[in-house]
């Protein structure tokens, strides 16, 4: 049966600024022109936000004539055609918010957008150019001589560099989030519709509930996830008193699609990155945890399968596999101002009982349940401690939690030096890192809004039947997620990240009926295509923390990138360092200044007299905090009860409270996906569809010659595939131009996308050489009573945990990949 309910769409997609000398008149209408929204922003108060929406919905005829009447009423003189009084400023797709230094507030316009991606009709757009314009005017505006500067600070903040926003898809939240909101039981959203109606006093919220009967469908609008939410301090001075339609929420990170053609079929994959505002800066100046538990470079990416011949949420078929990456939760920072490539890691705060720990790891059980899974990349051998300083302190900190909690719920460590097999001779790391995968997406599972298909049935696979998460009736839901860190979390981790992403992909295809096996080969023209898109994400996230593009790629820990690399990696790694050094620190101020984390003062210090942000950042510097957590039961209340389902995603009273319920009938344009997608008013032309502009299998990677097996599973050899096409100068800026990742810092004169640089380093260090050998097996820490000691017998085999074996390997000599720049 198909679920009751549908996403709402925004009815503000559609934008334009009018001014006269006292107001500024803000006209937001839906694609179609059908229905408009007014909002009247005053321009004669000096310092303060004056806004007034009636949250009346007008017709075209009826918005024509206020415009009329608006003109006729601000003319010099009665009758005088000469000069208009009321004038069209700029035309716009959303607001993203307004702000204020010292002077009085400007409101930020979305000038310029690109469709990025689609899900399911629904379209997500990429911000192109943006326009801040200064509301009061002149004759009111009091000057400071201070405001320039905060403003080219501000505007620092590059909003064309992957920033994202959907008028209908809300981006902070997964998939499954989306969906299972959508799949709620029939009884509560009635009730919900009735108390809304109670309470509001909008006149758009009332009109039609009673007139629709049965044949009505629940639009449903969720709160956003605010943690992934980058413009929230933008919107807050409106929050209250706008209708929602006006509030476009952007995330910030990456979004990237591409097309997996199976004999014509379209499955479209998906990457979306959502990059936390929390704690958020650049490389050296944001290391580990603040007091509330976010981490610093924290990115939640998910991978979106469906079949895209049928587009409906409610009857296609959507899959979605969510992993995260973040700095050690742990107070921890590097002192750039010695001016050494790799400064040395110092512990700032002693945190006996994991306070920051506990925290971090609480938000994580409830948007994602459990198991939380923890790869860690870090150097566990080193001559000089260094990274293994972290590595010990994470032990630590997880035995102690895992204490408290129940076995079966505990938080599984999993340590691996990948650094260390990366230069060992005998062991190939991608296929270590798979069977790390293969028992990460085991005890995980993944999210598919459809039961197995009968031929699973029939012909059960081994490894499916020993699947985790949760089996439901309409599909599976992911519970749990695995948590992926290094030093830096890009180079090393990005890598990782690819391979439980390849391995969670085979089971996605498997899933949808598409593979007979969960399995997926290297040098696939699937595998390449999502290789692919995992570079442009790792080189896209790598920029806008570490100022550079990744410096190691899975080409690198495959053995097979060419020799030509080892000149870009120096590069990069120079690049890297170069931006750490010297651009950082302004990078800085502006996201500080951009997400509200400062706001300026007068007659306090302003930004740049600042000698740290620290205080900025651990608000407990500033003010006693009010309650304290306990030390053994540090988990939120209510948490624990609905395990292994993260707690954001159960149907409770607190839960439904963020939800915005509204009854329309089937055919109303607010939940007709149908009438968004194929805007059937707008002269649309065959080449510029979206669909077509798209990365695909078969014409970026399938062989040229007639006759070859079109699959794309079939394993290729290099020189029979499509893939030499992509490395043509042309071809390949023809593909950056259609993603368009260009991140937050300036792209350097190369035709690549710019991307981080070596952050991890991987190699650089020499290690000691010795007998003993490096274990790779995932652990689990496990209670050790109440006196906690960290030793080996905390380390349990992956045959216990997991039932694989991984082999010991013995120490061999290094091996330098690549040339180190020191």
């Amino acid at each position: 049966m198909p679920p009751p309910a549908a996403p709402m769409i925004s009815s503000v997609q559609k934008l334009v600024l009018y001014e006269t000398r006292a107001r500024y008149f803000l006209v937001g209408s839906n694609p179609a022109e059908t229905k408009y929204r007014v909002l009247k922003i005053d321009r004669t108060e000096p310092k303060d936000l004056v806004i007034i929406d009636d949250k009346h919905v007008y017709t075209q005829q009826e918005v024509r004539e206020l415009l009329g009447r608006l003109d006729l009423g601000n003319r010099t003189k009665i009758g005088q055609k000469g000069s208009s009084g009321l004038s069209r400023a700029v035309s716009a797709f959303g607001v993203v918010g307004f702000v204020r230094f010292l002077e009085g507030y400007y409101i930020v316009l979305i000038t310029k957008r690109r469709k990025m991606a689609d899900i399911g009709g629904h379209a997500i757009y990429k911000i192109e150019d943006t326009n801040m314009i200064y509301i009061p005017n002149d004759s009111v505006r009091v000057t400071h001589p201070d405001e320039a500067r905060y403003l080219r600070i501000f505007q620092n903040v590059d909003l064309s560099s992957n920033f994202y926003f959907s008028y209908s898809y809300d981006l902070s939240h997964s998939l499954q989030y989306n969906l299972t909101v959508l799949r709620m039981p029939l009884e509560i959203l009635k009730t919900e519709t009735t108390q809304a109606r109670q309470e509001s006093f909008d006149i758009f919220e009332e009109e039609g509930l009673s007139t629709q009967g049965g044949s009505g469908v629940f639009g449903i609008c969720s709160k956003p996830y605010e943690k992934y939410v980058w413009n929230a301090k933008l919107l807050e001075v409106v929050k209250t008193t706008v209708h929602r339609d006006w509030l476009l929420y952007i995330i910030h990170g990456f979004c990237g699609q591409s097309k997996l053609l199976i004999y014509g079929r379209p499955i479209y994959v998906t990457l979306i990155a959502r990059r936390s505002s929390k704690f958020a800066g650049t490389r050296f100046l944001k290391r580990g945890a603040n007091c509330e538990g976010d981490v610093a470079n924290e990115v939640e990416t998910e991978q979106i399968l469906y079949d895209a011949s049928v587009m409906s949420f409610s009857a296609g078929s959507y899959s979605s596999y969510v992993q995260v990456r973040g700095s050690v939760p742990l107070y921890w920072s590097q002192d750039i101002s010695t001016m050494m490539p790799k400064p040395p890691i110092t512990l700032d705060q002693a945190d006996p009982f994991a306070h920051v720990a506990a925290l971090h790891f609480d938000q994580m059980l409830q948007r994602f349940g459990s198991p939380i899974i923890i790869l860690n990349l870090v150097k566990e051998r080193e001559k000089r401690k260094h990274e293994r300083i972290l590595s010990e302190e994470l032990v630590a900190a997880v035995t102690y939690l895992n204490q408290f909690l129940p076995p079966e719920h505990a938080i599984i460590y999993i340590p691996w030096d990948m650094a260390k097999y990366t230069k060992s001779k005998l062991c190939n790391v991608l296929d270590r890192l798979n069977v790390i995968a293969e028992s990460v997406v085991k005890k995980t599972g993944f999210f598919v809004n459809r039961p197995d298909s009968y031929c699973s049935i029939l012909r059960p696979d081994e490894k499916w039947n020993e699947l985790g998460g949760y089996v439901v009736s309409t599909g599976r839901l992911q519970t749990g997620v695995l948590r992926t860190n290094c030093v830096d979390c890009l180079d090393r981790t990005n890598t990782a990240q690819f391979m439980v992403g390849k391995c969670a992909l085979a089971y996605q295809l498997y899933s949808l009926g598409l593979i007979d096996k969960p399995n997926l080969q290297f040098d696939t023209d699937a595998v390449r295509l999502f290789e692919e898109l995992y570079e442009d994400h790792g080189d896209t996230l790598s920029l806008q923390y570490g100022g550079s593009q990744l410096v190691h790629r899975v080409k690198t820990y495959r053995k097979i990138a060419p020799w030509t690399q080892h000149s870009k990696d120096i590069m990069q790694t120079l690049s890297r360092y170069y931006s750490n050094a010297f651009s950082d620190a302004d990078r800085q101020d502006s996201i500080n200044l951009f997400l509200g984390v400062f706001k300026p003062t007068e007659g306090k210090p302003h930004l740049w007299e600042l000698p740290t942000d620290f205080y900025l950042h651990h608000k407990n510097t500033l003010s006693l905090l009010q309650t304290r957590r306990s030390y053994t039961y540090w988990w939120t209340t209510g948490v624990l009860k609905h395990l292994p389902l993260p707690f954001d995603e159960v149907t409770c009273a607190e839960n439904r409270r963020k939800l915005t319920v509204k009854k329309f009938h089937k055919c109303e344009e607010e939940i007709d996906i149908h009438n968004e997608f194929f805007r059937p008013y707008e002269l649309s032309s065959f080449d510029e569809t979206f669909c077509l502009a798209m990365t695909n299998s078969t014409r970026d990677f399938m062989p040229k010659n007639v006759g070859i097996d079109p699959s794309p599973f079939t394993v290729r050899k290099p020189d029979e595939t499509g893939k030499s096409v992509l490395g043509n100068k042309s071809n390949r800026e023809e593909t950056v131009l259609q993603r368009k990742t260009a991140a937050s810092a300036p792209p350097p004169p190369s035709e690549e996308a710019v991307s981080s640089s070596s952050e991890d380093d991987s190699g650089t260090d020499k290690e000691e050489e010795g007998a003993v050998s490096q274990r790779s097996t995932p652990v689990k820490v496990t209670d050790t009573g109440d006196n906690t000691k960290i030793t080996e017998n905390v380390v349990q085999s992956t045959k216990d945990v997991y039932g694989v074996n991984l082999s010991d390997v013995p120490s061999e000599d290094d091996l330098t990949i690549y040339t180190s720049w020191k």
